[in-house]
């Protein structure tokens, strides 16, 4: 069962008002130069290293250790992302990954 998000979002308006600030932005540099202003270098290194971990955990049969070897991402952020993956109520990850799947299946 999902969580209400919106639920969520309205108990705290700070994360409300990020959420609307990146629905503003409208493409891949938009996002990039946000991000360059935002986080720092190794905030941006550990969200891409995630995402890189979270397709990993969905299009592969690899071990947590493979995936460790392959990309040097820890034990323990393999386990987190594959936790929000699997088992959290957000779908957050599944939902960008369908997205994309579908995207890709119309090129």
């Amino acid at each position: 069962m999902k969580i209400d998000v919106v639920h969520e979002l309205q108990k705290d308006h700070a994360i409300a008002d990020l959420c609307d600030a990146l629905l503003l932005l409208q493409n891949r540099e938009e996002m990039h130069r946000f991000l360059k202003d935002l986080c720092t270098p190794q905030e941006i290194k550990a969200l891409s290293e995630r995402w890189r971990v979270c397709k990993l955990l969905s299009t592969t049969e690899l071990s947590y250790r493979d995936i460790n070897s392959k990309i040097g991402a820890s034990l323990a952020t393999i386990g987190r992302v594959a936790r929000f993956l699997h088992n959290e109520p957000y779908g957050g990850y599944e939902l960008v990954l369908e997205r994309m799947r579908a995207q890709s299946e119309k090129l």
